[in-house]
């Protein structure tokens, strides 16, 4: 009798898990044409397959948190951030409501602009500095390197090179971006999963932090209020300048497809500027949706840059980019090159 009273309750249980279980299982997303791709701002037909033909009173769409009102069954791709995302359905019907969800990919709506440069200036650069991250803070250039052994942070007279200061990092890590902010230099490392704090004006580290769920540590911006930092992948993520953990990311798309090289990074005006990790380009980012907008071409500049007999042209590259608020200009340069550049740049 006991036994014939477990297998009852078991067989119960089962039978509660398995309503629970199907109760997702009642409706579906469907999207026109059964895509899953789509460029922001564009129109897309939807509805709620509703399998079991249950009487439903109310449905309202929602991608992180934005709902997207329907027009006519249609829906507008007109979100925050680009790149992978989550279409939701919170369904109310006969038995109560639901959420389901479906995965989606948000492109840019427009294709990338292309620009050119122009050579302003050329300045002598540091040949054993292989450059990581530039950024000025007045009239004075700020310098990450990278390579273990020969990683720094330095300060210098950009006009003849002469260094004012400098820190080394210990020999075991590997030096990768930086940034300024609210008098303090933040310095990531490559793999080490450590970055560091520096006090600006007593050039002095003060502090490490330890990266939260973004892979490596590669290029450092900020805009003033947060930091931006990449990591190799195609997110760019957000950095509480205060406790320096992160909250949260955009991923880095152009109308077509997600990209994920975003190497150095410098903040202008609403769009975060990236090396192209070895290409020589420049990503022009809108910083708040990730959209690639445009895209610097400067092939041909490491032909101005003296390329001694240890020359290689996959290490070599073109990475370091800085803007100078008052010239308004930008400082660009490559890993060991002997030339530090200010450059024009202008749609091509």
């Amino acid at each position: 009798m006991v036994k014939v009273f477990v297998s009852l309750f078991i067989s119960l249980i089962f039978m509660a898990c398995g309503d629970r279980g199907s109760k997702s299982d009642l409706f579906q997303i469907d999207l026109e044409g059964g895509k899953n791709i789509f460029q922001h701002n564009q129109s897309i037909g939807i509805s709620i397959n509703n399998k079991n033909e249950k009487s439903i009173s109310k449905v309202v769409y929602s991608i992180d948190g934005t709902v997207l009102p329907v027009n006519g069954n249609k829906i507008n791709m007109n979100v925050p951030f680009l790149g992978n995302r989550t279409l939701s359905a919170a369904i109310t019907y006969e038995d109560g409501t639901i959420e389901i969800s479906k995965d989606i990919r948000v492109l840019a709506e427009n294709a990338p602009e292309v620009y050119t440069y122009e050579i302003v200036n050329t300045y002598p650069h540091d040949t054993g500095a292989y450059t990581q991250g530039l950024e000025f803070h007045n009239d004075t250039l700020y310098e990450g390197t990278g390579k273990k052994g020969r990683s720094f942070l330095r300060k210098f007279d950009y006009k003849t090179g002469k260094v004012i200061n400098q820190i080394d990092l210990d020999k075991s890590f590997f030096g990768e971006g930086i940034t300024i902010m609210k008098d303090k230099i933040y310095q990531l490392t490559w793999r080490g999963k450590t970055g560091f704090v520096y006090d600006l004006n007593k050039f002095e580290k003060i502090d490490s932090f330890q990266y939260g769920e973004s892979t490596e540590g590669w290029g450092l911006c900020n805009d003033g209020e947060k930091i931006f930092k990449s990591d190799g992948t195609e997110k760019i993520w957000f950095l509480n300048p205060d406790t320096l953990v992160e909250e949260g990311h955009i991923e880095i798309v152009t109308n077509k497809s997600v990209f994920n090289k975003a190497n150095e990074l410098e903040y202008v005006d609403g769009k975060i500027y990236a090396n192209v990790y070895q290409r020589p380009s420049v990503m022009i980012i809108d910083a708040s949706s990730g959209a690639i907008e445009g895209v610097i071409n400067f092939g041909g500049l490491d032909k101005h840059v003296t390329k001694g007999e240890n020359w290689n042209p996959t290490d070599n590259v073109l990475n370091g980019i800085a803007y100078h608020p008052t010239r308004k200009t930008f400082f660009v340069t490559g890993k060991d090159w002997d030339k530090l550049f200010e450059v024009t740049i202008a749609k091509k």
